[in-house]
């Protein structure tokens, strides 16, 4: 295994050290990096498809890369450009994002790729202040579609890239605190040299080898320079700070079956969680106390539980074959229960048989 440190017993000028790391991690990329449909393998000769590398950072953002696979599949070979992802209809994107959550995310998708086909003729702009000034880019996907698409030397942590920081340079304060730090230490071994293969070298090692429980310290091309295996704390890093207790919100969800088999939907507010979604009828999150969406006899079906990012939702379902106008919403036939959110997913399968 090759190493950054001299034989011999000899010293590497300080200087020379984080190209050394680089390098080291950078052959072991080339051994051992993981095969993935948005990802170009190292020495292949092949250009990244920066629509590719960015469509893959948004979907990845809070989800499995085991999730994420089939979806990006789909996506591609229904919208195999950003031109094509474009010119899609809003409602189509959004019943194929169903179950990444975060809905937010699409409606920015959606936004991104019309502004690169509207401003910028189809072509994702090549450096991180250009892509920060599209819509829903954030630093971080500016900075790993900069380094992984054009080869830009720029400096690319998410959450495998921190736990690694963390235990290289045994950093000990605790999570979110610690996010500066480990920015200013991964740009110092940036290097200017495959800085797209390196970004994605790291997030490897970090998903791999130097993961959450149990790292497999003795395979690491990293295990020599790592503080924190050298102080024995590898299993402790990097540290979080106690997070605070997610309230339980309470609410309705009414479930209204016509009796030709059309459900009752109802188009959500663009702001606020499921944005702009198609779902059941429900009561407020908030608190807020709406009345039912039509005249009919309601009956209890159960209690569905989600959770989203803030908080812990509890919704009573009610169901009910009604033929009444209803004052919200639009009855709807042929409904696809997989197109729609997690949670009203969810109350489908609780309260579909229940339905009187």
């Amino acid at each position: 295994m090759n190493r950054w440190w001299p034989p011999s017993g000899r010293t590497l000028p300080e200087a020379t050290l984080p190209e050394a790391r680089a390098a080291d991690l950078l052959a072991w990329y080339d051994r051992h990096h993981r095969s993935m449909p948005w990802r170009v393998p190292p020495g292949s000769g092949e250009q990244p498809d920066p629509y590719r590398v960015w469509l893959s950072e948004v979907m990845l953002q809070q989800t499995t890369v085991a999730a994420v696979r089939d979806y990006f599949r789909r996506f591609t070979a229904r919208w195999p450009t950003v031109a094509d992802l474009a010119a899609a209809a809003d409602a189509e994107v959004m019943a194929e994002w169903a179950g990444l959550g975060y809905y937010a995310r699409a409606r920015n998708l959606l936004k991104c790729a019309r502004a690169v086909a509207a401003d910028h003729g189809g072509r994702f702009p090549d450096s991180r202040a250009a892509l920060l000034s599209l819509p829903g880019i954030g630093p971080y996907t500016a900075a790993a579609v900069a380094a992984i698409a054009f080869g830009r030397p720029e400096t690319v942590v998410d959450g495998n890239v921190e736990r690694v920081r963390a235990r290289l340079h045994l950093v000990t304060t605790p999570l979110p605190q610690a996010k500066p730090e480990f920015i200013a230490l991964a740009a110092r071994l940036t290097p200017r040299d495959r800085p797209g293969d390196y970004a994605q070298a790291v997030m490897d090692l970090g998903a791999t080898i130097c993961t959450p429980r149990n790292p497999a310290c003795g395979i690491c091309p990293w295990s020599a320079p790592c503080k924190a295996l050298d102080a024995g704390l590898q299993a402790e890093l990097p540290r979080k700070a106690p997070k605070a207790e997610k309230p339980l919100r309470r609410g309705t969800l009414w479930l209204a079956f016509r009796p030709d088999g059309a459900v009752l939907l109802e188009e959500r507010p663009q702001s606020g969680l499921l944005g702009g979604m198609a779902g059941f009828p429900t009561s407020g999150w908030d608190g807020t106390a709406l009345p039912a969406p039509l005249q009919a006899e309601w009956h209890a079906a159960g209690e569905v539980r989600h959770t989203f990012t803030h908080f812990h939702l509890a919704l009573t379902v009610l169901t009910a074959t009604a033929t009444a106008t209803p004052e919200r919403g639009t009855f709807t036939t042929g409904l696809r229960p997989s197109t729609l959110p997690s949670v009203m997913r969810k109350a489908w399968d609780l309260a579909h048989g229940a339905a009187p």
